[in-house]
């Protein structure tokens, strides 16, 4: 944290505008090297840029001067608003690393210094990692509302609750013997309850992996039931190769898409036959099956009778007057004519609309969900504990259990991984 690190932290170059970013102690210094002075604080103006080793022009530029700790992350930062040249990012760069106490940044590490100088906690930086990878609406909403602290407040609420909780019985313990201290509350048990039940409902809130990863759809059926067809169709590209050959497809083939801003991954398959000799199609078939089962849905293009449950049941290429009859399917399409296929995929987006968190909404990730998950079964274990010992060391882990949560402790591998997941200038 010594050090003052530097980076661009805009868009790749040629562009229009580069901005490099400088944060640290010897900001203002390396402002002063290279423009001639310090201009007044957070107030943008112009500044010949100068190479402090010779005087040669680098660049005419913009510039901020944001002294700390009121910075993105804290420390004294400067900004260099550059032409947006390959040269010039690089002719700037060669002179901030000529400084002394300046170095490149590593990935993630604003954010890290961020964090780290308590500007924002960890899940906040879990929400920016999550928004800086956003691809679709549904996601940049639920990333822009973890970055901005909403989890973050919950999770405070919810340690005030169990400081509370801790605090009768901490009372009840040490002056157990004193006239104005009654005991433990009637209603101890009771808040402990409805606390543990509050963090339940959260658990049972539609997970962040589905809104990150996509609704996953795999397509399932016979060989030459149209799969493949229909998934070139709904992910609108000729990635599967679709031929009358039985056995073409012999591998997953996975394809994310967006559709009407709500994510999801198409997955075609094997044909599933049960009299195949050709021991390379039967592993793709095996496949076939262990992606079914994994799949948050199944649309079948087979018999009605062999379809898997749960899953709907399509009429395939219904512009072929020589098709299977299929009895009452959710929807009958073709992907050659494209009948059907605008149905089928607002029935799509609708399902998962359902299956995914609200837009806008919080969304817990694994590490959220575990945590808070040990946050709940401590708080339930001291609603009925008989050892009032016991049932304040209980609520003891679940203030852990909630300050891991959002950084307050931690390991530096958890961390590592997270800010590695950032790129250079952020």
């Amino acid at each position: 944290m010594s050090d003052t690190i530097f980076a661009l932290s805009s868009g790749p170059p040629p562009a229009a505008i580069a901005v490099v970013r400088i944060s640290g102690p010897h900001a203002g210094e390396a402002l002063r090297a290279l423009a001639g002075r310090l201009p007044v604080p957070r107030r943008a103006s112009t500044a010949s840029l100068r190479d402090p080793g010779d005087g040669s022009l680098l660049d005419r530029a913009l510039v901020l001067w944001l002294p700390g700790p009121g910075t993105a992350t804290g420390e004294d930062s400067a900004e260099l608003h550059l032409h947006g040249g390959r040269a010039v990012v690089a002719a700037i760069e060669r002179a901030l690393a000529g400084l002394p106490g300046l170095r490149r940044a590593e990935a993630g590490e604003f954010t890290r210094r961020a964090f780290t100088n308590g500007v924002i906690d960890l899940a906040e930086a879990e929400g920016l990692a999550d928004l800086l990878a956003a691809e679709t609406e549904l996601q940049r909403r639920s990333a822009l509302a973890m970055a901005s602290g909403e989890l973050s407040r919950l999770v405070e609420g919810w340690r005030d609750r169990v400081l509370s909780l801790s605090a009768q019985l901490e009372a009840s313990l040490d002056f157990a013997d004193e006239d104005d201290v009654a005991g433990l509350p009637a209603a101890f048990e009771a808040d402990c309850r409805d606390l543990s039940e509050a963090l339940a409902a959260w658990l049972a809130r539609p997970h962040a992996e589905l809104l990150r990863d996509g609704f996953r759809v795999v397509i399932a059926g016979p060989p030459n039931a149209g799969k493949s067809t229909l998934f070139n169709m709904l992910t609108d590209t000729e990635a599967a190769i679709a031929t009358p050959i039985p056995g073409t497809t012999r591998d997953l083939l996975t394809q994310p898409v967006a559709l009407d801003g709500v994510p999801f991954v198409f997955v075609d398959t094997a044909g599933l036959r049960a009299d195949s000799a050709d021991p390379v199609e039967r592993i793709g078939i095996a496949r076939a099956e262990a992606a079914s089962a994994a799949a948050d849905l199944v649309l079948w293009l087979g018999a009605a009778d062999e379809r898997p449950g749960g899953a709907w049941q399509l009429a395939p290429q219904c512009d072929r007057p020589d098709r299977d009859a299929v009895a009452d399917p959710r929807h009958a399409v073709s992907a050659l004519t494209g009948e059907g296929i605008a149905s089928l995929c607002a029935d799509l987006v609708a399902t998962a609309r359902v299956a995914m968190p609200a837009p806008g909404a919080v969304a817990l990730g694994q590490r959220q969900r575990r945590l808070l998950g040990e946050c709940r079964e401590a708080v339930a274990s001291a609603a009925h504990h008989p050892d009032p010992l016991l049932a304040a060391e209980h609520l003891r882990l679940a203030r852990l259990a909630l300050d891991r949560l959002i950084g307050r402790s931690g390991t530096e591998d958890m961390l590592d991984a997270l800010f590695g997941r950032f790129c250079i200038g952020k």
